[in-house]
């Protein structure tokens, strides 16, 4: 059985003896294959030493996170791109749109979104989306970029029937974390009319912890439980959870 997180920061944890139990712990819970989303200049650093640690298992993006984009965001876009080079990075992410804590931003957000949406098909590689309270804004941009180079992760994705369903059209999958295990999301519901074929499984860690751990700090070797409420929802065994799920997120980042 082999478990793949889409979507995990696991390098914010700079402790070293922390980190390596946290690796070991997700090796034990049989998640070896880790996707490392990119949201700053700082992160590149720490996204690149762990996977030189665990070349095996941790996988890097390259992006500007929305909440990020302010004033000096072209200049920051600048370093992050001029990074690329001389490194193997299999998504542009995590970028999109966030509107919970600052709507005044919403033009430079787009364009920021607009430019990395640009990198991604230029290089050949699949965005992973960020996107919060800010649905119709994120799906304005992805149609008017729509074409057979756009593809990707909508992360953490908590909307609808339908918003879903426009996800899936426009070629993206379902990122799928610790919010399916929280009892008032509604998630479940909405997954009971989404194909598995259409879905992988993130924890978001250190955020979002699913049940029994809602409210902790999170981390990836929580996948199981996430993947277990999948099982329930879905009617098959965690194995089939693991085994579909992974070969998805295989045929997204092309390892």
């Amino acid at each position: 059985m082999l478990f793949t997180d889409t979507h995990t920061h696991l390098y914010y944890e700079q402790d070293a003896e922390k980190q390596a139990q946290l690796m070991e712990r997700c090796f034990e819970s049989n998640v070896n294959r880790l996707f490392l989303p990119n949201v700053d200049v700082k992160s590149i650093a720490m996204i690149d030493d762990l996977v030189a640690k665990y070349p095996a298992n941790c996988f890097a993006m390259a992006g500007l996170h929305p909440c990020d984009v302010k004033e000096d965001y072209l200049a920051l876009l600048d370093v992050i791109y001029n990074s690329i080079a001389g490194r193997k990075i299999y998504a542009i992410g995590e970028i999109g749109i966030d509107l919970y804590w600052d709507k005044t931003t919403l033009a430079i957000q787009q364009d920021a979104f607009r430019k990395q949406i640009g990198w991604a098909k230029a290089l050949g590689l699949p965005i992973v989306i960020h996107c919060r309270e800010a649905f119709d804004e994120v799906f304005e941009v992805l149609e008017s970029e729509r074409d057979e180079k756009l593809r990707g992760i909508f992360h953490c994705f908590t909307g609808n029937l339908a918003q879903a369903q426009q996800a899936i059209d426009l070629n993206f999958y379902l990122g799928i974390g610790g919010v399916v295990t929280y009892k008032k999301a509604g998630l479940d519901a909405v997954l009971a009319d989404i194909p598995l074929a259409n879905l992988v499984l993130e924890t978001d860690s250190p955020y979002l912890a699913p049940v029994p751990f809602r409210g902790k700090p999170n981390e990836s070797s929580y996948l199981v439980y996430i993947a277990q409420k999948l099982a329930d929802i879905y009617g098959i065994s965690i194995e089939e959870i693991a085994d579909v799920t992974t070969e998805n997120s295989k045929k997204i980042f092309g390892v």
